[in-house]
């Protein structure tokens, strides 16, 4: 069967299974259960409503006066004021870099790094993300080679980031924890299922589910996971089968049945059915964590009409809940200053330092590239969940309610590995985690609808 897929897929589309070695390790696991239960006067004034946009987060902190001894003077402290010039600049900035004056953009980069950078504390808060904005506005005037956004600065690969970036706060694993609970529940009483995942990265997400299988009333299922990856070279070859190898060696060891394999293909809009050699008897979950957003650069339609045509019992959605999908750069630029904002501050709040620098070099790509690319070298193209209900809704799927005890134990995974600041909302049946209650990253979980009330086509991005 290997060979007849090789043949049908060709060099560049391979349908790869492997098998299994050695102990995994896998640190400390949450454990899922079954039904268990900022003004600057070179420059011309910022609109009042970019600086609204900015938020609580700096607002706050910069807002205030300090009275002296003499309630007629207040007292500003210098650092504060800089902060509040460095958040000034830097939209004024993106402001002349969407009208072309790039001269103005150029002096305003100089400004900022030789001034107001150098009179603020770039380890922490205002001076930590304005130096993360200023290095991307650089990079996009002085770099003609902007498709370097896709993967950001420096060398180390997207999967070792991620890594980082999930011990280091909660967001991916709270992600991991709602997805996998809606999974559980949907795979109840059936003997053979099988997930589709569209990013592996580590298979982190998985060693949880696989535990909780094993511990379900009347045994274990067989369990298939078949992991999608748009392109593979040597290394991601073996990245992938020691992932693979890892899995299996831990499902073995707790008498789960289990197969590996992953998908590749030139492009995640050609995916189609029969590449997932899926079986009538099995029960299929589609799971996608911060991926659904890379496809919006081009047309997401196809992608999910084949995910309609596996007929999922659910389809697990996890996606940053806020706009950065916006052709106005200027807005876009707005928004992920207030967005990163926050996550840089809610990563300050949490406990593992060991792993911040790194987990901090995940956001830097990311700002890189929202901020740096265009076109289709922008792939970043985060959208609320408002946008995601919609498109969702359109394309034949109907939101699957998450439930009150994946709140109540999502709430109760904060407790045990971050700082004060998060929290969990419910909305509709999707549950976001946010901090101080701006919502962040919102996960959802939807399902096939029979009917034939509306559209069956989801709409267009931005």
């Amino acid at each position: 069967m290997e060979s007849y897929m090789d043949e049908l897929l060709g060099d560049d589309d391979r349908v790869m299974p492997w098998a299994n070695t050695f102990d995994p390790e896998l640190g400390s696991i949450p454990i899922l259960r079954p039904r268990s239960g900022p003004g600057l006067t070179f420059i011309d004034p910022v609109p009042n409503e970019l600086m609204k946009v900015i938020g609580d987060t700096w607002t706050d902190q910069f807002g205030e006066e300090q009275p002296s001894g003499d309630s007629q003077s207040p007292v500003y402290d210098v650092e504060e004021d800089m902060g509040i010039r460095l958040v000034h600049a830097l939209l004024t900035c993106a402001d002349s870099v969407q009208r072309g004056d790039f001269r103005l953009a150029n002096s305003l980069i100089g400004q900022m790094n030789n001034v107001l950078l150098t009179r603020v504390n770039t380890a922490c808060g205002i001076g930590k993300v304005a130096g993360y904005f200023v290095d991307a506005l650089s990079r996009r005037l002085y770099q003609s080679n902007l498709r370097m956004g896709l993967t950001g600065p420096g060398s180390v690969s997207n999967e070792v980031l991620y890594h980082h970036f999930y011990e280091a706060c909660p967001y991916l694993k709270f992600a991991h924890f709602t997805a996998n609970q809606a999974i559980l529940e949907a795979f109840e009483g059936q003997a053979y299922v099988h997930v589709i995942d569209f990013s592996l990265m580590h298979g982190l997400q998985w060693p949880a589910l696989i535990q909780a299988l094993a511990l379900r009333p009347g045994g274990p299922p067989s369990l298939r996971l078949t992991a999608i990856s748009p392109s593979i070279t040597s290394n991601e070859h073996d990245f992938f089968q020691e992932t693979g190898l890892r899995l299996a060696q831990l499902a073995r060891s707790i008498n789960v049945r289990f197969s590996f394999q992953v998908v590749t293909t030139s492009q995640l809009e050609v995916i189609k059915p029969w590449m997932f050699q899926t079986s009538p008897e099995e029960v299929i979950a589609v799971n996608s964590i911060l991926q659904l957003h890379r496809l919006l650069n081009t047309n997401i339609d196809p992608v999910l009409e084949s995910i309609r045509s596996l007929n999922p019992k659910i389809f697990t959605v996890v996606e940053q809940d806020t706009n950065h999908n916006q052709p106005e750069f200027l807005i876009r630029f707005t928004e992920a200053l207030h967005y990163y904002s926050s996550m840089f501050d809610s990563l300050e709040a949490c406990q593992l330092e060991a792993s911040k620098s790194v987990a901090e070099k995940y956001m830097q790509r990311e700002i890189c590239n929202i901020v740096c690319c265009e076109g289709s070298a922008r792939v970043e193209r985060h959208e609320p969940l408002a946008k995601w209900r919609y498109r969702l809704s359109r394309a034949g799927f109907k939101p699957l309610h998450m439930g009150h005890n994946a709140f109540k134990q999502a709430t109760m995974l904060l407790t045990l590995c971050s700082g004060q600041g998060y929290s969990v909302q419910e909305s509709d049946g999707c549950l976001s985690l946010g901090w101080h209650n701006r919502p962040l990253i919102a996960a959802s979980a939807w399902q096939m609808r029979n009917d034939n009330d509306g559209s069956t086509s989801s709409s267009s991005s931005v």
